[in-house]
């Protein structure tokens, strides 16, 4: 990235997201007051405080760029300049004392993502990236793995409650992929699920109904990796609405691909 003044660099980020990670950890054992949003998503004086800091950065040294945050939804400015921010990914993990959880910052100039880091303020992790240039964990650079055959992947997944009982749950896919794949998980921070992806440590991640800030920094990650990451079906747009994803090592990807749209087809979608 340049140095002109409209253009944000990568270290801000980092700095951004390890500070507003701070503030959860600090907040972790106090009184969270946690409010329900919907019957299975929570939101906590945790997520208001980190969000109301990463605002407030970004605000100061950006005045004028447009910001998509979860709580507090689109601040418009100049929409070439765009961010995503989530300021804690994993609300119920975190609200159970369950330590999987992330700070989400990504930017993107004219649609495109520039500048990505997640960061895990319990392991003190933090994935990054900027396009063109690669993808990193605490500095040192990340790959995706070698595994190349379903059986030996370990994948992750989630699931959307308001779903359950209708044509876009996720729990048909999940049943067909276990009977394919070595095991799959669900940890609860897609963040998370993303940069783990791009780390080697899963070889693959799908998920349904998901939004542009819980994405936009896992994506870039993840492709500066070298992961494969498309919409899901090959349908939308992975930065609006509620983008469904797909992404993984350049082998697994096929295969997880295949098995998901032979599903959607038994079923008649």
């Amino acid at each position: 990235m340049s140095n002109e003044p409209d253009t944000p660099q990568l270290s801000q980020l980092i700095s951004w997201a390890k500070e507003a990670g701070r503030i959860l950890r600090d907040m972790q054992d106090g009184e969270l007051n946690a409010r329900h949003k919907s019957k299975a998503d929570l939101v906590t004086a945790a997520d208001m405080a980190s969000e109301a800091y990463l605002l407030g950065e970004i605000g100061k040294a950006f005045p004028t760029h447009t910001i998509n945050a979860e709580e507090s939804g689109e601040h418009q400015g100049d929409s070439d300049h765009r961010w995503y921010i989530d300021p804690l990914d994993g609300t119920l993990n975190y609200a159970h004392g369950l330590r999987i959880y992330s700070v989400s910052i990504a930017y993107a100039f004219k649609g495109e993502l520039k500048l990505g880091v997640i960061y895990d303020p319990s392991l003190d992790e933090c994935f990054s990236a900027e396009a063109g240039k690669g993808a990193w964990l605490n500095g040192k650079p990340i790959r995706p793995s070698t595994i190349d055959q379903m059986i030996d992947a370990m994948l992750i997944t989630g699931f959307r409650f308001q779903f359950f009982n209708t044509p876009r749950s996720n729990l048909p896919y999940f049943n067909r992929v276990m009977l394919e794949a070595q095991c799959v998980r669900r940890l609860g921070s897609a963040a998370l699920d993303l940069a783990y992806v791009a780390n080697g440590r899963v070889e693959g991640f799908w998920e349904i109904a998901l939004n542009p800030w819980d994405v936009a920094a896992g994506i870039l990650i993840c492709r500066e990796a070298g992961v494969r990451v498309e919409p899901l079906w090959g349908e939308g747009d992975l930065l609006s609405g509620t983008p469904d994803i797909i992404a993984a090592n350049q082998a697994i990807f096929p295969q997880l691909d295949a098995i998901l749209r032979a599903e959607r087809f038994a079923q008649g979608l």
